[in-house]
């Protein structure tokens, strides 16, 4: 049965990719045909695991002149998390983070904390009359979330946002109507999850006429998953194993030096057996371009010294100009303020649009 379940499961990321695939030609062909919704819960700063794995996808989007959502979920951070306190704070660094990457915000590029944009919100009454118990139930994201924060701390009990976090998500994709979500393979039964309550509002609601709500589509992460400096874990603060985006260059050879390699001298290009060598390999080739396995053979009986210092000097070039702008972003509050208020605006003029349109389609106008 394991098996079976496994095959399906390679099946439908095989269709996934496939699919993402296709989208990517099309973005390209007609980027004003889509919208992009993205975003991250405000839970501390960045590091370099957001910046390969989303951040520099973003731009590149951004810079094609496809609409982009930038959604800061502030209020998903309380499905798992005790503390509060530092929300507001966190937010307005994701903010510099952005911006320091080349985010440029505009009326096509809205950075928004989903708190501020209420008739997004209201959609979650709506939302959740259209799955069952069991639909959210057996979302292995969540459960995964769920074992995760359990496990780490960070919740005592589970919480029914946690178990409705991702009909919150079908929200916020939906609302401003967005076709293009892009994620990773973790993250796609979220994406089918919107798309089951897309297509079962139109169903239901819109007999006859054109739906309300686009089906929207994954954009699958052509960078690999980013591990941690222990070459483990995926990389998290809260392991201790990530590279901050606004770390200081010796910060950051500091916690590079306690990276973790192996005790073979000659470096190698091995992801089965030498995960850890290989992880640091890869987050060189992300900075450079240049092959993991042509890096290995360059530093050679150099050792894991040689990996860690190629590694540092690598990723100091490649962050230096992004933490020249975060500094200036830290002195300008008022501006990073200005950003959040302007595209909470736009944000909710979209949100109002929709929400009459579900208004209309449900019989609830006065």
């Amino acid at each position: 049965m394991a098996v079976e379940l496994n095959t399906d499961i390679n099946k439908t990321f095989a269709a996934a990719l496939e699919r993402s695939r296709k989208l990517e030609q099309e973005i390209q062909e007609n980027p004003k045909k889509f919208r992009v919704l993205t975003g991250d819960r405000p839970t501390g700063r960045l590091h370099i695991g957001h910046y390969f794995g989303s951040l520099k996808n973003r731009v590149r989007l951004s810079k094609l002149g496809v609409p982009t959502m930038i959604l800061i979920a502030d209020y998903q951070v309380l499905t798992d998390h005790d503390a509060f306190s530092e929300i507001s704070q966190n937010t307005k660094q994701l903010v510099i983070d952005y911006l320091a990457c080349g985010i440029e915000p505009g009326p096509d590029v809205l950075i928004y904390p989903h708190s501020y944009i209420p008739e997004a919100n209201q959609l979650m009454l709506p939302f959740l009359t259209l799955v069952s118990s069991a639909d959210l139930e057996r979302n292995p994201t969540v459960k995964e979330e769920i074992a995760s924060g359990l496990e780490r701390g960070n919740m005592k009990t589970v919480n029914a946002g946690m178990l409705t976090y991702p009909v919150h998500q079908a929200c916020d994709i939906l609302f401003c109507k967005g076709n293009v979500v892009p994620v990773g393979k973790d993250q796609l039964p979220h994406i089918e999850m919107t798309r089951l309550i897309a297509r079962r509002f139109n169903e239901k609601f819109c007999k006859g006429k054109e739906g309300v709500f686009p089906l929207p589509e994954a954009l699958l992460s052509k960078t690999p998953a980013i591990m941690g400096l222990d070459g483990t874990q995926k990389m998290s603060k809260s392991r201790g194993n990530a590279v901050m985006l606004s770390a200081t260059e010796d910060e950051t050879a500091a916690v590079i030096k306690k990276a973790t390699t192996d005790s073979d001298r000659h470096i190698t290009y091995d992801p089965e057996k030498r995960p850890e060598v290989a992880n640091l390999l890869m987050l060189i080739s992300l900075c450079t371009g240049e092959e993991p396995a042509a890096i290995a053979e360059r530093i050679g009986d150099g050792g894991g010294g040689m990996l860690k210092k190629t590694l540092t000097e690598a990723l100091n070039e490649e962050l230096r100009p992004i933490r020249t702008r975060r500094a200036k972003l830290e002195k300008n509050p008022d501006y990073i303020r200005q950003v959040l208020l302007d595209g909470s605006r736009g944000a909710r003029e979209i949100a109002v649009k929709t929400l009459d349109e579900v208004r209309r389609a449900m019989n609830m106008e006065i």
